[in-house]
């Protein structure tokens, strides 16, 4: 079955995008990933477009950036979803997939746009208990880097930090082990699905009111 995959180049996408391979029934025809277009990164991330780029090339499957303006509303986004996916509905897809693994209400919303032109979504993680899933996330051997956190929830310190056992550990009580309640995000840049590493080292920190983003700067090329 040909499908779309909606790909934040973080974990959680990371391990649907992993399922998926793992399933063998799926031909991923495309990562779709929200870009905002003022800054030339990944929307909420604040992944460099570059980095975001080799991580495709590094994974083998096509991107399929889909460009908003900073501050955009649903209005927005949810027309430039739909432009694409039509798109893609021309190649045969029916279904997007997300590695959404337990908010409800954000499944809903992506289940109701998709119905909107007759698609499904896809969601092969959905359930998943997030402190174990985050164990296996390691222990299968992906490698990752919070890029930006919720400094109401998580120090400031933390981004920049490796997700790994030592970080699991020192999570303040009530934050979500795989940041499902928006406390952090990651950039995977390792793991059983990638071809090579993606090389890159720590830039600057800036924070945006209550928000601390960690730069990756991709390394040079030889």
């Amino acid at each position: 079955e040909k499908i779309l995959l909606s790909w934040s180049g973080g974990k959680d996408s990371a391990m649907a995008l992993y399922r998926l391979l793992q399933e063998g029934r799926y031909e991923v025809l495309a990562l779709l990933t929200t870009m905002t277009r003022d800054y030339d990164r990944i929307s909420m991330h604040g992944v460099r477009r570059e980095l975001l780029r080799r991580q495709a090339d590094s994974l083998g499957i096509p991107l399929e950036e889909l460009w908003i303006t900073k501050g955009a509303g649903n209005e927005e986004y949810e027309a430039a979803v739909r432009h694409v996916l039509v798109k893609y509905q021309g190649f045969g897809v029916k279904r997007v997939a997300f590695g959404d693994l337990f908010l409800e209400d954000l499944r809903a919303y992506r289940e109701k746009n998709l119905a909107r032109i007759g698609m499904e979504g896809l969601f092969p993680v959905w359930g998943k208990d997030t402190p174990a899933f985050a164990r296996e996330f390691i222990r299968l051997g992906f490698r990752a880097t919070l890029v930006c956190v919720d400094t109401v929830k998580v120090p400031d310190a933390f981004a920049g930090r490796a997700f790994d056992d030592a970080l699991l550990g020192e999570f303040p009580e009530g934050v979500d082990p795989c940041g499902e309640n928006g406390e952090f995000h990651t950039f995977v840049w390792a793991g059983p699905i990638f071809r090579e590493p993606v090389e890159f080292s720590l830039g600057e920190i800036r924070k945006d009111g209550q928000f601390c983003f960690r730069d990756l700067v991709p390394a040079a090329v030889p």
